[in-house]
């Protein structure tokens, strides 16, 4: 392992486990740097700590935005978005066990009996988790605990509750579009997908916009509106997202475009 130093990212429940991991594999915690990020985070959070490292340690980011323009061999780059993301790829979890020389057979054994889930759910979420055979009540309990070490609070449950109500459902209900007063989406998602569950969903909030369903369609969106962020199951399902406000009702407009077709397809650029 040499002389590593780890980087955490955004806390999820993926992270909660990859600092689990590294606590198990006794890394010195002067090499774990956690400042409990959000999703977002970027390299430069850390920029002071990186720039004081002794010449012969290598940074390890974990699922950190790389605006610092590191590249390997000077660090060590873990992610599972953009084109790092996809079905057939290790995602974060599985890269820093493989990085740790983790023995293969203690994979999915106490006390890391919940990894396989955490994986499945961060892959390719709850369809994942229920490919894998899980229960709903695990699955339940999964989600609970990513939106929990989001650090999501109850006035925001209660606001996507509220949000949902007022859905509108389109294109023959192959689109569900939700309005959300913030950007914490997890418990929309998270409670549409363990109720009558949906194809495709996006999801407008002060600033931001999220899509989550058909991996062509994130293509298209990833082609049409860049500078986003996406991830998943791909090329199969996926995510979008991205910061912005004003281009929400052009998004709404290109993914109807594209489910009046079938299989959808990406309107031609203008």
């Amino acid at each position: 392992m040499k002389n590593n130093h780890y980087f955490l990212g955004g806390n999820d429940l993926e992270m909660e486990a990859i600092r689990r991991l590294l606590t198990h594999r006794s890394i010195p915690v002067e090499r774990i740097h956690d400042k409990r990020l959000g999703w977002g985070a970027r390299a430069s959070d850390y920029a002071d700590e990186i720039r004081s490292l002794p010449r012969n340690a290598t940074p390890v980011l974990i699922e950190l935005e790389n605006d610092l323009g590191l590249k390997p061999p000077r660090a060590m780059l873990l992610d599972h978005h953009g084109e790092q993301a996809g079905m057939d790829k290790p995602t974060v979890l599985e890269q820093l066990w493989n990085l740790l020389e983790m023995p293969p057979q203690d994979w999915g054994k106490p006390p890391f009996d919940d990894f396989p889930l955490i994986v499945a759910n961060d892959r390719g979420y709850i369809p994942a988790m229920r490919r894998m055979g899980a229960s709903d009540e695990d699955i339940a309990t999964i989600r609970a605990r990513d939106r929990k070490a989001q650090g999501i609070t109850d006035e925001e449950e209660a606001a996507a509750e509220a949000a949902i109500e007022q859905r509108e459902e389109t294109v023959e209900g192959r689109l569900i579009v939700v309005e959300l007063p913030h950007a914490r989406i997890a418990p929309v998602t998270d409670r549409l997908a363990l109720g009558d569950g949906y194809n495709n969903l996006l999801i407008i909030s002060p600033g931001e916009v999220n899509f989550s369903g058909d991996g062509a369609l994130v293509a298209c969106l990833d082609r049409a509106f860049p500078d986003g962020w996406y991830g998943g199951e791909l090329p199969r399902r996926g995510y979008w997202g991205k910061t912005t406000q004003d281009e929400a009702p052009a998004i709404k407009n290109l993914l109807v475009q594209a489910l009046s077709h079938q299989p959808p397809e990406c309107p031609n650029p203008d």
